[in-house]
């Protein structure tokens, strides 16, 4: 391996960081979206239950608050009750779309950085193929001024192939994959959103009939 990467030159080292940041960002993320720590799928009935006579205590809207994602969005709604019992169900959706707007921005964290690197590993291994050319027609031109035309480096000339075909082939390698991972992160996100706004929903419908027992 460490052969390759004496032989794919300098600019190999910048596609190497791209992989190393990549494969933490993808970690990072299979570990941060799961359902689990995003939407369990009980929590908005557990909510519901547990308020369903009154205001839980703040103990237990600051447990919901550190269940996961959903749980601070519904405990946001749970606060704007305790703060003004005579909000208007407008207030509440709106108290539910602040909260549900930094959740989004929690939930695509990172994928922007993903997307990039995706973008840029190509053109970094397009950097490397343009400079392994400069280095044949380098090659090329040395032997030129050395009186043999045509004939050139053969050693300078295989470095510099070796760095084109290997720069461009570790390019796509990286590119590809991150690629794909973006994509499935981002649909993993989209289809948290859209059960975050069903919840909500649900959940601003129970906070108007909560008022009158608060």
């Amino acid at each position: 391996m460490f052969s390759i990467i004496q032989a794919a030159g300098w600019p190999i080292w910048p596609l190497i960081a791209c992989s190393v940041v990549a494969l933490a960002l993808v970690i990072e993320r299979f570990v941060a979206l799961k359902t689990a720590k995003v939407a369990p799928a009980p929590l908005v009935d557990e909510a519901i239950a547990v308020s369903r006579t009154g205001l839980p205590s703040a103990d237990v809207i600051n447990q919901l608050d550190a269940n996961s994602v959903l749980g601070s969005v519904l405990a946001s709604g749970f606060r704007a009750v305790a703060n003004n019992p005579q909000a208007s169900e407008a207030d509440l959706m709106s108290a539910l779309e602040g909260a549900g707007r930094k959740a989004a921005a929690q939930l695509e964290k990172y994928l922007s950085a993903l997307a990039t690197i995706a973008s840029a590993a190509p053109l970094l291994g397009l950097l490397g193929t343009v400079i392994g050319m400069i280095e044949i027609f380098g090659s090329q031109g040395g032997g030129v001024s050395g009186g043999a035309v045509g004939g050139g480096n053969p050693a300078q000339l295989a470095h510099g192939i070796s760095i084109a075909l290997y720069n461009t082939a570790f390019g796509l390698i990286i590119a590809i994959p991150a690629l794909i991972f973006w994509r499935y992160f981002r649909a993993r996100v989209d289809g948290y959103l859209l059960t975050l706004e069903l919840a909500s929903e649900r959940f601003a419908r129970h906070l108007v009939t909560l008022r009158g027992k608060y």
